[in-house]
């Protein structure tokens, strides 16, 4: 990375933005590792477990169009100390008084929503201050902070064996403390920033049927990537008889490729082209979704294939978001966030479909073959829009997407 890049922006701020990102992603998915310790202790039934996971992911979704609206009329800077001090708070009030039932599980994810909103918030707050030839390594630097899913994967389900799973949220406190007074200390808006989004532009945006498709395909590929992380930890126990520990193992290795891909994928979408990038990664996931649907014997293959699918959904999240500034260059603000609520509500939708399949079933065989299917009706529309795209997007982005 060449010197000019860290003369042209704010690189404190945009360190900042990618600590803020990181820690907040870990908090955000931090129930999903615990699951199993927590829904043991509360006596949950397995949809109470994958509802319970999938609540943050659901309040993420949904505070992420208004944490993202605060960042527009006050400042991405304002939002985000808003924003970790809830997070702060909730997780100080569970560790002081301890999570005794359901509904005060649930009363914890939606306060932990406020870290999946970071996404509307880091983004902004770092690539404001870079020109738009550096626009894609500043994205890509805060945008890695999705990573902070690994440390919770790896970390929380042995802290909370060694020391309980409540006293893992006093554990997590000391780097989102930390995180924050560094954030408060060390970032800055940028002088310049484009005016506040209207409630007008999101039903613009909305009234074009582009818009719809980005968000459904956003949904497979993101919500896959959310959806399978929060679930795998569950998965590994309830099919293979995982202790927690070594569940969290497991997962950790499939969220870790999944979040290396993400930037991979761009370029590669870059290189070949958006359309047919996301194509084969469709293709991909799909084959792999619908093998573990089988009841393979061995943890060992299932892991294997899970890997495979979360590195395909990783980077056809890159590659969607290679595309979405060919179509809408003037409203990518609008656009980023209906886009990023949508993989929010797909993750939600998968965690707690996939607990609602396995409650009434006894198997997860069902639910992985449903988002298997998912894949391929993405595939064949995004084939089935590509024929439009060709005349309406212009030479340019026809070029970049390669359709």
């Amino acid at each position: 990375m060449n010197t000019s890049f860290w003369k042209a922006g704010h690189a404190p701020t945009l360190f900042a933005a990618f600590l803020y990102f990181d820690l907040s992603f870990m908090v955000w998915y931090v129930l999903g590792p615990l699951a199993v310790q927590i829904a043991s202790d509360l006596q949950l039934t397995t949809q109470q477990r994958s509802m319970m996971v999938a609540t943050p992911i659901l309040a993420g979704a949904v505070l992420r169009l208004i944490l993202g609206f605060v960042a527009d009329t006050l400042s991405p800077k304002t939002a985000g100390i808003m924003g970790q001090v809830a997070v702060i708070a909730a997780l100080f009030v569970a560790w002081q008084m301890g999570i005794d039932s359901y509904d005060q599980a649930l009363l914890l994810g939606l306060f932990l929503g406020f870290a999946g909103a970071s996404f509307a918030v880091a983004l902004p707050l770092a690539s404001q201050w870079y020109p738009p030839q550096h626009q894609g390594k500043a994205m890509g630097i805060a945008g890695a902070g999705n990573s902070g899913t690994v440390f919770a994967a790896l970390f929380a389900p042995g802290l909370a064996k060694m020391f309980g799973w409540t006293n893992v949220f006093g554990w997590a406190l000391i780097p989102l403390v930390a995180t924050l007074i560094f954030f408060v200390v060390f970032a800055r808006n940028a002088p310049e920033r484009p005016a506040p989004k209207k409630l007008s532009d999101y039903a613009k945006a909305l009234g074009d049927q582009d818009s719809w498709w980005f968000m459904f395909f956003y949904s497979v590929t993101f919500g896959g990537f959310l959806g399978l992380a929060s679930t795998l930890p569950g998965y590994f126990y309830d099919q293979y008889g995982l202790e927690p520990v070594i569940a969290g193992y497991y997962t950790a290795a499939c969220v870790f490729g999944g979040s290396l891909m993400r930037p991979l994928g761009g370029a590669l979408a870059d290189r070949i082209g958006g359309i047919r990038c996301l194509l084969g990664m469709y293709t991909v996931a799909a084959i792999c979704i619908a093998a573990v649907g089988f009841h393979l014997p061995s943890a060992t293959a299932a892991l294997a294939l899970f890997v495979v699918a979360m590195l395909s959904l990783g980077a056809g999240n890159g590659s969607v978001f290679q595309l979405v500034p060919q179509r809408f260059r003037r409203e990518i603000g609008v656009m980023t966030g209906l886009i990023g609520m949508a993989g929010g509500i797909g993750g939600f939708a998968l965690t707690a479909g996939l607990g609602a399949i396995k409650q009434s079933t006894g198997d997860y065989q069902l639910g992985l073959w449903l988002f298997a299917c998912l894949g391929v009706l993405a595939w064949f529309g995004l084939l089935s829009v590509k024929r439009r795209w060709r005349t309406t997007w212009g030479s340019a982005a026809v070029s970049a997407a390669r359709v």
